[in-house]
């Protein structure tokens, strides 16, 4: 795993991964991602979740470039340990909050907006298309806020209401979604 940009550039964890459930995003498709972010938010103004969280990659490379206040959600322990043991090697514990959770029971329980969600499910994961539906129901981004997907050329999301625009690279793709403008109301789902 290495840190892209920001006050961490460069910097490399080699997290246990060989029998881990996780599937890290490449550098290659990270990188594709955080040029697209970077000319679109304010890091140091984000409030930013990490779901299915794996690694911490997501969230380490907003730290890196400013953000303070990032959640991560992963219900897998040695990942969470992991996670645990980067922020007290960067010294970013005070502005990452780790959560042991099954992701779905953190959406059904979640009463906070987000400026930022990332969500990076395992592909095999039966129920990706559903992802958006929830997070927008939980009412968890804010107003003018971005939702990114990450998943593989097996679903598409051209369809959804919410739906702004998709990123490839290679076969990872980075669907993006938005909430609905101030003036409209949310679908019920």
């Amino acid at each position: 795993m290495r840190i892209i940009s920001g006050k961490f550039k460069g910097r490399r964890f080699y997290p246990p991964a060989d029998n881990w459930p996780t599937r890290p995003t490449t550098d290659f498709a990270k990188e594709g991602l955080f040029n697209v972010l970077n000319n679109r938010i304010d890091f140091e103004e984000m409030k930013m979740l990490d779901l299915f969280g794996g690694t911490g990659s997501h969230g380490y490379e907003f730290i890196s470039r400013g953000c303070t206040d990032v959640t991560y959600v992963d219900k897998f322990g040695p990942c969470v340990d992991f996670v645990r043991k980067t922020a007290k090697a960067l010294d970013v514990e005070k502005e990452l909050r780790i959560v042991k959770s099954d992701v779905f029971r953190f959406i059904g329980q979640c009463r906070e907006q987000f400026d930022y969600i990332f969500a990076g499910p395992p592909y095999p994961l039966p129920n990706i298309p559903e992802i958006p539906d929830l997070i927008f129901a939980a009412n968890m981004l804010r107003h003018g806020g971005m939702l990114v997907l990450e998943h593989n050329p097996h679903h598409d999301f051209k369809n959804h209401p919410r739906f702004t625009e998709a990123r490839h690279y290679g076969k990872t793709i980075f669907s993006i979604f938005q909430p609905a403008p101030e003036t409209e109301t949310e679908p019920n789902t």
